[in-house]
């Protein structure tokens, strides 16, 4: 079980193409997304991105990541 609320971490993953990936969170584990969970729209985002991002059951029965927001979005460009 996952922890509710806002995680921290990093996109693992992404294929644009296919239009989902990867979020590893703070503690390691690693969590599905796609494209459309992305918070500005943007349906893509870049492979080590510093994210926030909260979980939830998926479709399948899996844990997924969604509200994926790039930490420079949140902070205003200031980053970590």
């Amino acid at each position: 079980m996952f922890p509710r609320g806002v995680q921290s971490g990093t996109v693992a993953s992404f294929d644009e193409h296919a239009g989902f990936g990867s979020v590893r969170g703070a503690d390691g584990r690693e969590l599905f997304f796609h494209c459309t969970q992305i918070a500005d729209g943007s349906r893509t985002i870049e492979v080590g991105a510093a994210v926030r991002f909260e979980v939830a059951p998926g479709h399948l029965g899996r844990w997924e990541a969604y509200g994926v927001e790039r930490v420079d979005a949140v902070t205003g460009g200031t980053g970590p």
